[in-house]
């Protein structure tokens, strides 16, 4: 035999072998694909829809999906997201399954016979906070006397609080200028002095000081104990769905005490690379607000060290719908019992 032959015998075999070899790889990889086709058609696909944007604070949520907790209770969940009066609205008419906005428009809802129920109380204080310069005269509450404070809107949780705040220190909103100004240029309102204090999120007060602006806050929970988001469902899907109902809070859970558990970073990361691409930029700061903020003062506290996570603690609950018809923000009381499902 000719070396010709031989190399071409040789280059036959090499090209018969990567055939053989390209085939099996095929066949695994449609095998790898089926299966993880028929494994998600195996899942109950439901939606939820959040509050505002897309945010790595929103990890627990996140992970749970990422992380296969939700696929472990035979979920997979899809994320949208709106302003939180319309996430109610579209949770009791069926568009969405759950929906996890703040707390107060779900008890604004209920005063109007929109059904829907809060099944988990994700946050178990509120974010809201009267943010003002660090070397301003305001010191105490009563400095505000005078004082020209923002909020985004009257209709806002926010409004409540600094009018409970101004109250409870013998003042009112008589002895206050209120300004109007939106979300979006609130905080640059603050720093360049255009009003004096701003009614906003605690989250705030962290993301200035860091950016180099000394801020300093009044905490409306210390006057106004109240809720950030919670998980809510429609009446009529909690009567008849109550296993995916109690798969996705166990889903939750565990997610939730998977990042508690020294994985903050990890859920940064993966909200970030997943679902909140735009907050790449904001990384080391989330993590840093995950840390101080939400798991020792909203996602944990006194009640669900006894009771768990997510538990609702109905007097609380109660005084703040009591507060809500006070302040006119709704039209009726009703008992919180009416309004959490557990």
């Amino acid at each position: 035999m000719n070396l010709n032959r031989k190399a071409t015998l040789k280059i036959l075999s090499l090209l018969l072998l990567s055939m053989i070899l390209l085939v099996a790889c095929s066949s695994n990889e449609t095998k790898e694909n089926k299966t993880e086709e028929t494994t998600k058609d195996e899942l109950t696909t439901v939606s939820i829809q959040i509050d505002g944007a897309a945010v790595p604070y929103y990890a627990p949520l996140y992970l749970a999906q990422e992380k296969g907790f939700f696929a472990e209770e035979g979920l997979n969940v899809e994320f949208y997201y709106a302003a939180a009066a319309d996430i109610v609205k579209n949770v009791a008419a069926g568009n969405v399954e759950f929906g996890f906005p703040n707390a107060d428009s779900v008890i604004l809802a209920k005063s109007q016979d929109i059904p829907a129920k809060v099944i988990h109380t994700t946050y178990q204080n509120g974010l809201g906070a009267t943010i003002f310069p660090t070397d301003s005269d305001i010191k105490e509450p009563s400095d505000l006397a005078g004082k020209k404070i923002a909020v985004t809107s009257y209709g806002s949780p926010n409004y409540i609080q600094l009018q409970v705040l101004l109250s409870k220190n013998g003042l009112s909103l008589d002895d206050v200028s209120v300004e109007i100004i939106g979300t979006g240029a609130i905080l640059n309102a603050l720093t360049t002095k255009e009003v004096d204090a701003i009614v906003f999120s605690m989250l705030r007060t962290i993301e200035l000081n860091e950016s180099g602006f000394a801020a300093s806050e009044f905490r409306s929970d210390d006057y106004l104990p109240s809720f950030g988001n919670v998980l809510i469902s429609s009446d009529k899907y909690i009567e008849e769905n109550p296993e995916i109902i109690k798969g996705f809070k166990k889903a939750l859970n565990k997610s939730i005490e998977y990042i508690i558990d020294g994985n903050v970073e990890e859920a940064v990361d993966l909200s970030i690379e997943q679902h909140a691409t735009t907050a790449s930029d904001k990384r080391d700061i989330s993590i840093k607000i995950i840390n101080e903020v939400f798991i020792p003062y909203l996602w944990q506290s006194d009640y669900t060290k006894e009771n768990g996570i997510g538990a609702s603690d109905l007097s609380r609950w109660d005084n703040l719908i009591s507060v809500s018809k006070e302040y006119e923000i709704i039209d009726s009381i009703f008992p919180a019992s009416d309004l959490i499902y557990e």
